[in-house]
């Protein structure tokens, strides 16, 4: 069905059009679709009139042919206003769209977007950190960061405190103790061997001497914390670059320097099964397949599942399980939600349910339903709200379905929106940016591929499941093995 002929039935008293086009053409669409409308509930005459029939409200084609013609006059473009049906349970279209956007920079952060890729960039580990004039505590306080910020690390002071700069341009001195470098197991050992040979002064001074001996001339002395990269090492002894000759310093006073390391999984063995409820026979299938997936002993996880995981994986090194899939379900209206609740309930499994958001009413998904799933331990997301491909879509119209589909999810349940599945699997590099600045953490389309990379959360892929699907196809697509593939004894 076309965007302009999307209509709610005539159980509401009044029907309102929300008219949104490009910056240019905004102001007049809706003076238009104001005027129009005015016409057509206040009649010819001066009597008041009773009100009428929502069905009676709805564009014709010649009606969208006048708008584009009048568009055409008022601005030189022959687009077509993006038109977004509203009711009295749905979001008010003369209110501006609310999101908080306050986990978009930690999202980049966590696809690896942020620092645009500076090879010596260190997060926050710590719940707070200073940023300080001078490697000092006593120096002034310049800034603060928060936990999983991002800086460029110039140049190691000595083992406690390191030169940054940071995403604003600043630059100033942060305690090395609570950063760390993100890296993956295969960088892992690359990242070290940049700091291989060097140690640093533990203890409060360490004196340099000329020679190798205790009792030697000392020529100077090292202060306590001190980074130095020796020319030679042996059991007692490591000889120094020292004031432009060489001095000798004891090996017992000298430890390693290693800054910290937070390793993270960069590539996730993880297929999402995704399950249109629109089709006929998926309803069986789904109760099938969920049942071959438990006995083959393959975990199932949501996108709430797997976001705790992305967001843990910013302190510590936590991993997807080996046999895990996501199990998601769209194509969900009030007809069919208690159906594919109760199969998912009676299998004991929970599933992602994306919701196309115009589905959402009191004569569709009503919000008792929505809280009956976050009940039974599902998951909610997004499917956009009218189900239009996004990739014919202006820029402010995606931005629109995004924002407005999230914005009223997020009233109805009550936490936050961090999935959305394209319609129709409508995703590019245009959508991907504008889903970003949306605050979404994932995007789903449709390319059937099992892994999935950090930097590729935003075009997730997902397999298409067919009610003509086998329980061992659906094994197949999870594990990546059939049972005809031989086995190791």
């Amino acid at each position: 069905m076309s965007t302009h002929n999307r209509y709610r039935r005539p159980t509401h008293s009044v029907r309102r059009r929300h008219a949104v086009s490009e910056a240019n053409g905004s102001s007049v669409v809706a003076f238009i679709l104001v005027a129009c409308f005015g016409i057509l509930f206040v009649g010819c005459g001066g009597t008041e009139q009773p009100p009428e029939s929502a069905d009676q409200f709805t564009f014709t084609e010649e009606d969208v042919a006048r708008f584009r013609e009048m568009m055409m006059t008022e601005t030189g473009s022959s687009s077509v206003p993006h038109l977004v049906v509203d009711g009295q349970d749905q979001i008010d279209p003369d209110q501006p769209i609310i999101l908080d956007l306050s986990n978009v920079d930690t999202y980049s952060a966590i696809r690896g977007e942020g620092m645009n890729g500076s090879k010596d960039s260190y997060r926050v580990t710590n719940t707070f950190l200073n940023i300080r004039s001078a490697p000092s505590v006593t120096s002034d306080n310049l800034g603060r960061l928060d936990k999983g910020d991002e800086m460029e690390i110039i140049e190691f002071h000595n083992a406690a405190w390191a030169k940054a700069r940071l995403l604003n341009g600043r630059e100033g001195f942060v305690a090395i103790r609570y950063i760390a470098k993100v890296t993956s197991e295969e960088k892992l050992s690359i990242e070290k061997e940049k700091f291989a040979d060097q140690y640093f002064v533990n203890f409060g001074f360490l004196n340099v001497r000329k020679d190798p001996d205790a009792d030697s001339e000392k020529i100077g002395e090292l202060p306590g914390q001190t980074i130095v990269k020796p020319l030679s090492v042996d059991e007692v002894w490591a000889r120094i670059p020292f004031d432009g000759k060489d001095g000798y310093v004891a090996v017992q006073y000298l430890k390693p320097f290693l800054p910290n390391f937070l390793v993270r999984q960069e590539k996730y063995s993880l297929p999402v099964l995704q399950y249109d409820m629109s089709r006929e026979g998926m309803s069986d299938s789904l109760v099938k397949h969920v049942a071959k997936l438990k006995e083959e002993g393959v975990d199932l996880m949501t996108f709430r599942d797997f976001s705790d995981v992305l967001i843990s994986q910013q302190e510590r090194d936590v991993r997807v399980g080996p046999n895990t899939v996501i199990l998601s379900v769209s194509g969900i209206t009030g007809e069919n939600v208690k159906e594919v609740s109760d199969i998912l309930r009676a299998s004991s499994a929970t599933a992602t349910f994306f919701i196309q958001t115009n589905q959402i009413g009191l004569d569709g998904i009503t919000e008792k339903m929505l809280q009956t799933l976050l009940a039974n331990g599902n998951d909610i997301q997004s499917s956009g709200h009218t189900g239009d491909d996004l990739r014919s879509l202006t820029n402010s119209q995606i931005e629109l379905e995004l924002r407005q589909s999230r914005q009223l999810l997020e009233e109805k349940i009550g936490s936050t929106i961090t999935a959305v599945l394209y319609p129709l699997g409508g995703v590019n590099s245009r959508v991907e940016e504008i889903a970003a600045s949306a605050g979404y953490l994932f995007g789903v389309g449709v390319r059937p591929e099992r892994e999935v990379m950090r930097d590729e959360l935003l075009m997730m892929p997902s397999f298409t499941i067919l009610p003509s699907m086998t329980g061992q196809d659906i094994i197949t697509i999870a594990l990546g093995t059939s049972e005809e593939e031989p086995q190791e004894e």
